[in-house]
């Protein structure tokens, strides 16, 4: 592997590990002492209600993981928060409009193929236009093959919305 692979490679790991876990450790150590010596130590009712930082610790984790787990769930399962987060994703992750370009290609294909094998098991003729359609989708796949190499169309290009259109067109 190349210096600068490895080098961005463990960046990436140090980030993950550093805003994943380190960052969220720290954070809820620092909240837990500040709001501990600045607020409750400052109110005796509180002071009452929690004698010593470590009580204060005690509850606030017992009643922080279920809210905060709750709060995650709530997060993915019941907003559109995840949902939004999920498309900007695909949005701008190359990698992740790739393979869906590359399936949506190949659905309408191996739905033909499927067709086409079922009639071939029942010793049925394949028709003059299901022959042409599996032509036209034998055409649209290599000419997809030779742009995906093509350095011209890194991005995403027109050339596979048209195909994927005029593929869903021939699905129906």
């Amino acid at each position: 592997m190349k210096a600068q692979k490895i080098l961005f490679r463990t960046w990436y790991y140090f980030r993950q590990g550093w805003g994943t876990y380190f960052a969220f450790i720290m954070a809820g150590i620092n909240t837990l002492t500040i709001t501990y010596y600045l607020a409750i130590e400052k109110y005796p009712l509180l002071l009452g209600i929690f004698p010593t930082f470590l009580n204060y610790v005690v509850i606030v984790v017992l009643l922080a993981i279920p809210i905060l787990a709750a709060t995650g769930y709530i997060h993915f399962k019941k907003t559109n928060a995840y949902k939004a987060e999920a498309d900007i994703g695909m949005e701008v992750d190359p990698y992740n409009r790739r393979l869906l370009l590359n399936t949506e290609m190949m659905m309408p294909l191996f739905l033909q193929m499927s067709t086409l094998l079922t009639k071939l098991a029942k010793n049925e003729k394949i028709s003059d236009d299901e022959s042409k359609d599996l032509q036209h989708l034998q055409d649209d796949l290599s000419e997809y093959i030779n742009l995906k190499f093509d350095k011209r169309y890194l991005g995403l290009f027109e050339t596979d919305i048209n195909k994927l259109k005029n593929n869903e067109k021939r699905m129906k």
